[in-house]
């Protein structure tokens, strides 16, 4: 199957174009420190530099993947709208990912049962979700640990009622890695792949998931942005 995919719920934009014969073509921009993110500049630019590598273009595409998150705000909202315009324009078939699932999926759980997925939700918190190491790559696989935004306490009471051996990886499994570790949970190290969120994993997930409708793919933000918070602080009063 042909397959388009992304993901901007994080820094990262990754997309990935998954062809009938196996290969799977990739592009991804990691912003350096005080680096801004390339979603807007970059996602559709990859998308379509993969499209011309692979000598084809989007009446060719079989389907169309974008990570719902959850994640950040703004990365979610250029995401899922670019997916949704795409999947219009050229007449595709549409498939929302979890980010947290294509997370877990790629992870390499070497002696382990399960699969935390952890990402850095900033305000001092982690979304997080987990899935048993041998189904991370089922589509269909129901998590042990549902999407959540939890504080370094509340990750680290969760975990706690999964089986023992637990491997977490992603951005926050890094940033809370002393609690992570404390608590029992192997973190890979830091550099290892296996903490990237990759749209490669998006393509093989919904290789496997019936398309949505394009209005029932939606960001999953899971809890209120910045701004909204700031706009219920100051109509609260003192």
């Amino acid at each position: 199957m042909t397959i388009l995919a992304f993901d901007t719920a994080t820094p990262s934009t990754t997309v990935a174009l998954a062809l009938p014969d196996g290969r799977t073509l990739g592009r991804r921009h990691d912003p350096g420190p005080g680096e801004r993110p390339g979603h807007q500049t970059l996602l559709l630019k990859f998308a379509v530099e993969l499209l011309e590598e692979a000598g084809i273009g989007f009446a060719q595409l079989e389907r169309l993947a974008v990570g719902v998150g959850p994640g950040t705000f703004t990365g979610l909202r250029i995401g899922v709208a670019t997916a949704r315009a795409l999947a219009q324009a050229h007449e595709l078939p549409l498939v929302g990912v979890s980010t947290l699932h294509a997370l877990a999926s790629n992870a390499v759980p070497a002696d382990t049962d399960v699969v935390v997925a952890v990402l850095d939700a900033r305000r001092g918190e982690a979304f997080a979700a987990a899935w048993p190491a041998s189904a991370a790559a089922d589509a269909s696989a129901q998590p042990l640990l549902a999407p959540a935004a939890l504080t370094p306490e509340a990750l680290v009471a969760a975990v706690a009622q999964l089986p023992p051996r637990s491997l977490a990886v992603g951005d926050g499994a890094l940033r809370f890695r002393e609690q992570l570790e404390a608590a029992g949970v192997m973190v890979p190290a830091d550099g290892s792949p296996d903490h990237r969120v990759d749209a490669a994993a998006h393509c093989r997930l919904a290789a496997a998931t019936p398309p949505h409708a394009r209005d029932e793919v939606l960001p999953a933000y899971i809890r209120l942005p910045d701004a909204e918070l700031a706009l219920r602080r100051r109509t609260a009063g003192p």
